[in-house]
């Protein structure tokens, strides 16, 4: 038997046979890990509310013929606590926990960054002291940087011309200069790129200046930019909720 031990955050949860769960975990050292938690869905375990979404865990493993099993399993930080009570802070910490999901597909494969971002996006959800919605974009945006999507915001996407341009397209992947603005492309307000450089850069003094309509642009940017990279919808994002922020 093989024991390992690592740092992470659980992703989801799915039910195995009458009492188990396979926990699905982005972690420190291994990148994204599938194993199965036994006995955790009776009510006698110790171990069942230490592995649900947003916990934040020191775990053991042992290597299994399909899936590792968790053997022992300590909290580092209980984000769910600060997260669940909130729709806004709740839909958005799901929509990290999915593209976390989406972005690390091999198993076994180090994505130390990523893991580092969810981490972050998490605390700052459940502390509440940051708009949730620019938590999540700036989340987002540094997610898609790590996986090699970064957006275009200060130069155009296709010839590399200083900006900023008007013209943006998700297709292209970002901003545009006039020569190469595509058909289809949309005109943003400047304060729109503004705060996607500063959510980006994680200026939040600029980020945190902004007005309402701006934000709600940005996250229709942000999200249309993911769904083009991963090829597919996530079902988390449509259900985040956008509300003026209220420290």
């Amino acid at each position: 038997m093989s024991l390992y031990r690592d740092t992470g955050v659980v992703l989801r949860v799915q039910k195995l046979g009458e009492a188990d769960r396979i926990i699905t975990l982005i972690t420190q050292k291994h990148g994204k890990v599938r194993a199965v938690a036994k006995g955790v869905r009776r009510t006698t375990s110790r171990l069942g509310a230490r592995v649900e979404p947003f916990a934040h865990v020191d775990v053991q493993f042992y290597t299994g013929r399909t899936l590792d099993v968790i053997t022992q399993v300590q909290t580092l930080d209980a984000f769910g606590a600060g997260i669940v009570g909130d729709y806004q802070r709740y839909t958005a910490a799901c929509a990290v926990l999915e593209t976390a999901d989406r972005m690390s597909a091999e198993e076994g494969e180090p994505v130390l960054r990523l893991y580092l971002l969810v981490a972050g996006a998490l605390r700052a959800l459940a502390d509440g002291e940051r708009d949730a919605s620019l938590v999540l974009d700036a989340f987002l945006l540094r997610a898609m940087a790590f996986a090699g999507w970064s957006p275009a915001i200060t130069e155009c996407a296709r010839c590399g011309d200083p900006g900023p341009h008007r013209a943006f397209s998700v297709h292209a992947g970002g901003s545009v200069c006039p020569r190469c603005k595509p058909p289809g492309s949309v005109s943003p307000p400047i304060e729109v790129l503004r705060l996607m450089d500063s959510l980006a850069n994680g200026r939040w003094d600029s980020a945190e200046g902004t007005g309402e309509s701006t934000r709600r642009e940005v996250s229709g940017l942000v999200a249309a930019l993911l769904q083009w990279h991963l090829e597919r919808q996530l079902r988390s994002l449509p259900l985040v909720e956008r509300r003026p922020f209220q420290p």
